[in-house]
């Protein structure tokens, strides 16, 4: 592994240099849209139109986890999301494709902004016999449900119901201590997946029924986002978590290991794939070898082998490596850090210097790969990906199953336009677009 990283660390680099000057053009116009022309195929949205709408969801008397002390008994409380759904929508007369996203609120928790994409607001949604398949996407900590609206946009545009939450303590404006996230995280996205298949029933009253389909569901997670995921798909907790510094008090984590028999009936059945960004927690022993062996729901990795965050080698790859029962692939960015392929591109507001350093940018960008680059190879992926899983497209495959280091594959194109025998590019890439990527399969073991 390490001899791929040296590799290609030139030609990362190299990649990230000549691109990263028209990120200022993207995040300037605080567009989240923006498919560049080195985009792979398909990271172009879908024909469908775009409908938004924000919702709330409430989890009655959940483990209020900042007002339990320790010793003393569960404080409760009902805990409320601000979700934001996207769907397959039907424009009226006179409605075009195009709206803005305002008072989004960025990383400084003070600087609220305008974003700029291809939803309308409240638009009807289209009819689709059977329902949209369902993505619920998790933020990292802090974070907000715009924090990888890239990604929902363009799933929605082909044919899914997506929806991001704001994670209670975990959100830019309202973060607190660690230990809520820590505790919340996973459950938040099991109330997500109930509460859509509540509003997509027939006879729910809700602008949505019909219109889902949550039998089909996939998961995306960034970070602690990434976190839950992989404790929602089965991996429970070690002890080491537990009793870790800023842990929940009492032990509650518990109630996610292995060993309480609830947890392995809270594994929700119909979340049928997933993808972890960076997932955090792997490096301080969140999960044991044991632990690791309960995921068998399939999972694409995503990383930037430079991530210092949640690690690389000892983080989300070893996970991945670990994650013995499942079908996986690990898709690496050589030398990006955390941010790789999940954050929006950084706001105007947020390039302002401040103190000598970019105000909140950082919390966005990469310092080797552009930003909208990225989010355009995610896009590309994350539709594969879902269109294999969770709507049985098999032509799919072809774009996951590649050669794993993209600059050993061959480009090798006729006079005609046509690939030859030697051709082995990654489908759907541009010539010379592979460099700096690596996709790597592993089949369960089981």
């Amino acid at each position: 592994m390490r001899s791929f990283l040296h590799a290609l660390q030139a030609a990362a680099v190299a990649v990230g240099l000549a691109v990263f000057a028209p990120a200022g053009v993207h995040a300037q116009t605080n567009r989240i849209d923006a498919v560049t022309p080195m985009a792979p195929e398909l990271a172009a949205y879908g024909a469908s139109a775009i409908g938004v709408r924000t919702i709330q969801a409430i989890d009655a008397n959940r483990v209020d986890i900042l007002n339990t002390k320790e010793g003393g008994p569960s404080a409760r409380y009902d805990r409320t999301l601000t979700l934001e759904v996207w769907y397959p929508a039907t424009l009226a007369a006179g409605q075009t494709r195009g709206g803005d996203y305002k008072g989004v609120m960025t990383r400084d928790g003070v600087t609220a902004v305008t974003l700029h994409g291809q939803a309308v607001r409240d638009a009807a949604p289209a009819a689709l016999a059977g329902g949209y398949p369902l993505v619920v996407i998790s933020h990292g900590y802090p974070g907000n449900r715009f924090l990888l609206s890239h990604l929902a946009e363009n799933l929605a545009s082909k044919g899914y119901v997506v929806v991001s939450a704001d994670h209670k303590d975990s959100t830019y404006e309202d973060q607190k201590a660690f230990a809520s996230t820590l505790y919340n995280r996973p459950l938040d996205q099991l109330l997500i997946v109930r509460e859509m298949a509540r509003l997509g029933a027939s006879r729910s009253g809700s602008f949505l029924a019909g219109v889902v389909d949550a039998s089909h569901t996939g998961l995306v997670g960034y970070s602690m986002g990434g976190y839950g995921l992989v404790n929602t798909l089965g991996a429970g907790f070690s002890k080491a978590v537990v009793s870790m510094p800023g842990a929940p008090p009492n032990g509650l984590l518990a109630e996610r290991t292995t060993a309480n028999p609830a947890y392995a009936a809270s594994i929700d059945p119909r979340i049928k794939a997933a993808i972890a960004l960076a997932p955090w927690g792997m490096q301080l022993g969140a999960w044991d070898a044991e632990g690791l062996k309960g995921i068998k729901t399939p999972v694409l990795f995503v990383a930037g082998s430079a991530d210092d965050v949640s690690g690389y080698e000892k983080g989300t790859r070893a996970v991945f490596e670990g994650a013995v029962n499942a079908d996986r692939y690990l898709l690496t960015f050589a030398n990006a850090g955390h941010n790789a392929g999940a954050p929006i591109p950084a706001p105007a507001e947020v390039w302002a210097a401040r103190g000598g350093q970019p105000a909140g940018f950082n919390h966005y960008a990469d310092p080797v790969w552009d930003t909208a680059r990225m989010n355009n190879i995610l896009d590309h992926f994350a539709s594969a990906y879902f269109d294999l899983q969770l709507k049985g497209q098999a032509d799919r495959r072809a774009y996951l199953d590649v050669v794993p280091n993209g600059a050993d594959a061959v480009y090798a194109v006729g006079s005609d336009g046509k690939p030859t025998a030697a051709h082995t590019y990654w489908k759907g890439f541009e010539r010379k677009t592979a460099v700096g990527l690596r996709l790597e399969h592993r089949e369960p073991i089981r």
